[in-house]
């Protein structure tokens, strides 16, 4: 047998032997918190009870009762505690630290050399294994306890005693926990002492101000707000100590609760005075009373009508502590409606519109402005003269109003003539339910020549069901109401042509991702939601793109001419928010959700890169942006399916190997060569539905498609061999020639807009609309450092390199482009050289 080497250190842990105590130390707490918490938390409730003198309250006979049964909890998880408690030995304390460091160098420190032990070479190495080893230990820290409760304790029954015992140090009496007295008898104590007495204060709580231990405070002059509660206990025999006060209303003044050894006053401080306590001991407190103000509100503005059609009303409250509630009254001012056609009648009644002002989440309420916002586009008053009254509340009760003030309550303005109508004779049959055969007849009269006023069918189709339900039967509330809402539902649809619809469908999509990101989603979940608002947005853009004809008079959802966004910087706008989600940059992508939300409220869009809606090509960039979707997803699913295969450790397939002998991993890759088969053609069928547009940036962009086809046969073929490794090459130049089509595509189509328009520029000149709204303009290209192309394609010196106001972002695209250049093999190997360079720098 070989001759074992000794190690080199004979005690290797005897210069960790403090690290090695501490974290023994940190086991047998955490072990002791594991197996003894409930004795904890039942100690902790216990002494809780006792400090708030739950003892003083027990009826006759259940105090001795309460204590045995808390012995007997206290024993019964003791016991439970030992036997489930475990001293930590040392090599587990060894274990744990060793579990810590890099390579466990303790458990090297404690091996040996079993052979090679005759042969210098081996015994040096193994010296110098253990004296690395040695200097990895020699790093060792300490290892906190982690006692991991939660498990153990799933409805957090730990920390309710421990907030139980925190209150009763706070709020309690501490000192006092052993003083039991008998029951039914409170106060013995104090009375075997004589008589004594204790005072509290207690502001109202919405004042925030602290209560007051009248027995410590050194002074005699107290200020309490308005509507203070004052407390006594006197402890000893009936009226042995004196007391009055003036602070109180004596119609409020309730009876004194009187005790054998203890009396109780309570009442409420409503005017200044004097609360004077008698005896030996006593004192005499000055109290005065701050008024508690009345609050107040007032308008900011009159209310405006949003683009939605709804109200917004700015309003400025103030308090001297806090406004806790507030509502807004909308009256109808029949005075001032003007009494025409379906108005000359007189309106059922209706209820006033109450609605909750909004208050501040964090911040102060005692003055503060905010926006009421309410839909009230529905309401029959809607665009009518009303009366709006704003009143605020604070915590005593008390009431402030801004008055009545009249003005026309906002609603959605149609302007489709026959909208317009609809909406007219919807409020008729809302204000009087006498105007029925009016509207009838009114509605019939429109639907006896429908080719001339309707312009849809199903619009029709609504119009004589509603005559139909008119006419026949009678006109209930219920009725009344399912007519309106049919009217309504009309008029969008003459008005919007189902838009509304699709922008409230691609609203609730971004509020869903937003509450995603906010809740912390899945990588899989927050892409099925990004999916669906693009989805919703596509529709949305879409619906909007048809109704883009000129009209005449204001628009619902149009902005002036000059704040345009085209659907390719929307669609760049989305890519760049999942970007940011899937490197986990939530804030950002928060940031850029809500931009996209205020941007789409109000927008009028025009489709690719040359920012005209009528553009040839805006299908042709749709389709491309799906298909290089398509690729980018096929490409992903390629390497993962790369990584699947070395994870089983699979072996490469034999030259001789038949396809039915290649099993999932063949059947996988067949998959995925179609699908690489069915892109190859979808592309195909896209170039020949092209515009053929005559210029330079037309014929790269079929260039770099017909790059993109050849790179995907050869993806296909790839995958059929079973060469994962280069098909995933093929994707990535497919990819990167779509991106340079579709490039070169956006350039051509704006450059045809722009001759098309008078206006032709120079080669490459790109359209770019503010994504907030701002004016469109014309910009030259720019090289990777933001300088300017000049007229002989030199480099213009004269802007900054970094000009942007966002230079992250720029020297984000700097790496970029820098990383795509040098990705190209047929750039001369100099230029590679120096790419290469660049990326090992930065």
């Amino acid at each position: 047998m070989p001759k074992r080497a000794r190690p080199a250190t004979p005690a290797p842990l005897e210069a960790l032997r403090r690290p090695l105590a501490l974290t023994r130390a940190g086991m047998v707490l955490e072990r002791g918190l594991r197996a003894f918490w409930p004795v904890l938390s039942l100690a902790a409730l216990g002494f809780s009870a006792a400090a708030f003198r739950l003892q003083d309250y027990l009826p006759a006979g259940w105090l001795g009762a309460a204590l045995w049964a808390g012995a007997a909890a206290l024993v019964i998880a003791l016991v439970w505690g030992a036997w489930r408690f475990r001293w930590p030995a040392p090599r587990e304390a060894v274990a744990r630290l060793d579990a810590t460091l890099p390579g466990r160098p303790l458990t090297a420190l404690s091996d040996a050399m079993v052979l090679g032990g005759n042969d210098a070479a081996s015994r040096a190495l193994w010296e110098a294994h253990l004296a690395r080893m040695a200097a990895r230990a020699a790093g060792a820290r300490a290892v906190a306890p982690a006692p991991d409760l939660a498990p153990r304790d799933p409805f957090a029954l730990r920390l309710t005693a421990l907030t139980a015992l925190v209150l009763a140090h706070l709020f309690g009496a501490p000192d006092r926990v052993l003083d039991v007295q008998a029951p039914g008898v409170p106060g013995s104590a104090e009375a075997a002492m004589g008589p004594s007495w204790e005072g509290w204060a207690e502001p109202p709580r919405y004042t925030g101000k602290p209560g007051l231990y009248l027995n410590s405070l050194d002074g005699d002059l107290i200020a309490l707000p308005e509507g203070s509660r004052m407390a006594f206990r006197f402890y000893g025999p009936a009226g042995a100590i004196p007391f009055e006060e003036t602070v109180s209303s004596p119609a409020a003044l309730p009876e004194a609760e009187t005790g054998e050894t203890l009396q109780k006053r309570e009442f409420i401080v409503e005017r200044s005075g004097i609360v004077e306590v008698g005896g030996p001991g006593g004192r005499r407190f000055e109290v005065t009373v701050l008024a508690d103000e009345t609050p107040s509100v007032e308008l900011v503005g009159l209310a405006e009508r949003r683009a939605d059609g709804k109200l917004a009303q700015p309003f400025h409250a103030i308090d001297d502590y806090a406004v806790t509630a507030g509502r807004a009254r909308v009256s109808l001012d029949l005075d001032a409606v003007p009494r025409l056609y379906g108005l000359a009648l007189a309106p059922e009644p209706r209820e006033d519109l109450v609605f909750d002002l909004p208050l501040p989440i964090s911040g102060s309420r005692a003055d503060f402005i905010e926006t009421l916002a309410e839909d009230a586009a529905r309401h029959p008053w809607a665009n009518l003269p009303v009366k709006l009254t704003l009143e605020v509340e604070d915590g005593r009760g008390q009431t402030g109003s801004t008055g009545a003030q009249a003005i026309e309550l906002p609603g959605r303005r149609f302007f489709d003539p026959l909208a317009s109508a609809l909406i007219e004779a919807r409020r008729d049959l809302l204000w009087s339910r006498e105007n029925r055969v009016r509207v009838a007849q009114w509605l019939r009269a429109v639907s006896y020549r429908p080719d001339e006023f309707i312009p849809k069918y199903d619009i029709y189709l609504m119009l004589r069901m509603t005559v139909q339900r008119l006419e026949t039967g009678p006109l209930t509330p219920e009725v009344r109401d399912e007519v309106a809402e049919a009217l309504w539902q009309m008029a969008e649809l003459l008005e919007d042509g189902g838009l509304a619809d699709a922008l409230a469908a691609m609203q609730q999509a971004q509020e869903r991702l937003s509450e995603a990101i906010r809740n912390g989603a899945s990588k899989d979940e927050i892409a099925k939601l990004m999916q669906e608002l693009k989805e919703a947005t596509d529709r949305y853009i879409q619906m909007l793109a048809e109704r883009a004809q000129p009209e005449e008079g204001p628009q619902f959802g149009q902005q002036q001419p000059s704040q345009q966004i085209t659907g390719d910087q929307i669609q760049q706008l989305m890519d760049e928010i999942q970007r940011l989600m899937e490197e986990g940059r939530m804030a950002e992508a928060q940031e850029l959700l809500d931009q996209l939300a205020r941007m789409m409220e109000n927008l009028k869009v025009t489709q690719g890169q040359g920012g005209e809606g009528n553009m040839p090509g805006n299908q042709s960039m749709q389709d491309l942006a799906e298909t290089l979707r398509e690729q980018q997803k096929l490409s992903d699913d390629s390497f993962r399916q790369m990584q699947e295969g070395f994870g089983e450790g699979a072996e490469p397939e034999q030259p001789g190997a038949g396809e039915g002998e290649q099993g999932q991993g063949g059947t996988g890759a067949d998959e995925l060569a179609k699908r690489q088969h069915s892109l190859r053609q979808q592309l195909g069928r896209q170039q020949g539905l092209m515009p053929r547009l005559g210029n330079e940036p037309g014929d790269t962009a079929r260039q770099q498609l017909d790059e993109a086809g050849r790179a995907m046969e050869e993806a296909e073929q790839a995958l059929r061999d079973g060469d994962n490794g280069l098909a995933i090459d093929r994707q990535a130049d497919a990819i990167e020639a779509l991106r340079e089509g579709m490039r070169s595509l956006g350039e051509a189509l704006a450059e045809e807009a722009g001759r098309q328009q008078g206006n032709p520029g120079t080669d490459g000149e790109r359209r770019l609309g503010d994504a907030l709204g701002g004016n469109s303009a014309r910009e030259a290209p720019r090289d990777p450092l933001g300088r300017s192309l000049g007229n002989g394609e030199r480099f213009g010196a004269q802007d900054e390199m970094l000009g942007a106001d966002d230079v992250y972002r720029r020297a984000r695209d700097l790496l970029d482009e820098i990383r795509r250049r040098s990705g190209e093999r047929l750039r001369p190997e100099d230029e590679l050289d120096y790419l290469r360079r660049l990326l090992d720098a930065f």
